[in-house]
């Protein structure tokens, strides 16, 4: 078990918070190299490993950017990577790291999407939900600390009860299984995991107002630590009901109070977008927000 302290402050009140997180994987395991789960599906000459293949580089400049996928679809797990995203002014940029079912009208989707800034300015992260293929539930939130400086820890837990975003395994996002109430959730479709660098500065940063400067380029972005647990698809039929998964037990259907906390704290001082609250895109409040997310 290890145990962190972190110290969160805002305006008026400083909190110290005491995490306790329990090591699943075995203590000083070999991180595994990348070509082991993933595979490079977009512009390799874009693409350096490191480390014995235990790192990879991702680059972005004016002819292309690129990306890659694992090699297998998965029911249900988890899904981690560390990340050292774009330093300086990368404005116009988007580091996107998600699962997706690769299915064109009913795909399931799990987004963190990065979205890069003028220097000086916070850098946000952005996730989205797709169920049964509706999406348009982005949240974003600023990041409150520099993610261009070192390496930080993004990871995705999929299980039947709810989908959580951890950075740092600090919960950002929380997507609850409403099925009870008529509200989709991702269960039945297997999902890849993806990563891309590319250009979108027709939306990425503020909106699309700061553009992409090229005379920054080429953009860098950095990986390692590659780590997914989960159900293979096609594998076994009970692996996604089997109870001895640990991202199915009791301690994974819920957040315990500590990470409740975090999860309000994150909530309450980092948020700067939340489609549940945007009256302008939906008039009539979504119904997963209405039963709570």
């Amino acid at each position: 078990m290890t145990c962190l302290f972190k110290r969160f402050c805002n305006n008026i009140v400083c909190t110290l918070f005491l995490i306790c997180v329990v090591t699943v994987s075995v203590a000083n395991a070999k991180p595994a190299a990348f070509l082991q789960d993933f595979q490079i599906t977009w512009s390799d000459s874009h693409i350096t490993q490191f480390d014995g293949g235990r790192a990879i580089r991702l680059l972005l400049d004016q002819n292309s950017g690129c990306g890659f996928s694992s090699r297998n679809k998965y029911l249900f797990g988890r899904v981690s990577m560390k990340i050292k995203l774009i330093p300086g002014d990368s404005a116009g940029t988007v580091t996107a790291f998600y699962m997706n079912s690769d299915t064109d009208q009913i795909r399931d989707e799990l987004d963190f999407e990065f979205l890069g800034n003028r220097s000086g300015q916070p850098y946000s992260v952005q996730t989205n939900v797709y169920a049964y293929g509706k999406g348009d539930r982005e949240q974003r939130i600023n990041l409150w600390f520099d993610p261009a400086a070192d390496f930080h820890t993004y990871s995705i837990l999929w299980n039947h009860q709810h989908v959580v975003f951890y950075v740092d395994e600090v919960p950002i996002r929380v997507y609850k299984n409403n099925e009870a109430k008529g509200i989709p959730f991702p269960k039945m479709q297997p999902m890849g995991v993806y990563s891309t660098l590319w250009e979108a500065d027709d939306w990425a940063t503020r909106g699309g107002l700061e553009k992409i400067d090229w005379n920054k380029a080429p953009f860098y972005a950095y990986y390692k630590d590659f780590d997914i647990e989960g159900c293979i698809i096609p594998g076994s039929t009970t692996c996604t009901s089997n109870p001895s998964n640990w991202w199915e037990g009791v301690t994974y259907q819920h957040l315990d109070p500590a990470a409740a906390r975090l999860y309000r704290w994150v909530r309450m001082n980092h948020m700067v977008y939340d489609y549940c609250t945007d009256r302008r895109r939906n008039p009539v409040i979504p119904p997963e927000c209405m039963a709570g997310i």
